[in-house]
């Protein structure tokens, strides 16, 4: 169990820092604006957890405009991709024994 145990990563304790995983788990990369919509949170909410994940290593960001507009993507990488599945993993250990 304390194996398992330390395998959960705390950046994704959160919620919110989990959905942004998930969505960038199961597509190439998203918009600020998706994640926004998809996760139904305030501009602000979100951008502190993507600084999280960005800060973590675990996302990467990508700026460049579109019609004038900025436009902000973002994208797993390597080590949030293999940190997210660890994670993953043991969360399901976890429910298993219990």
């Amino acid at each position: 169990m304390k194996n398992i145990i330390q395998n959960l990563d705390k950046a994704f304790e959160n919620k919110i820092r989990l959905g942004i995983m998930s969505v960038l788990s199961v597509n190439s990369r998203a918009s600020f604006n998706h994640l926004k919509e998809v996760l139904e949170v305030t501009d602000g909410n979100l951008a502190s957890h993507l600084k999280s994940l960005e800060k973590s290593g675990y996302i990467l960001v990508s700026k460049s405009f579109r019609d004038r507009k900025p436009n902000t993507n973002y994208k797993i990488t390597e080590e949030g991709r293999s940190a997210f599945d660890k994670h993953l993993k043991a969360l399901e250990e976890f429910l298993k024994q219990n």
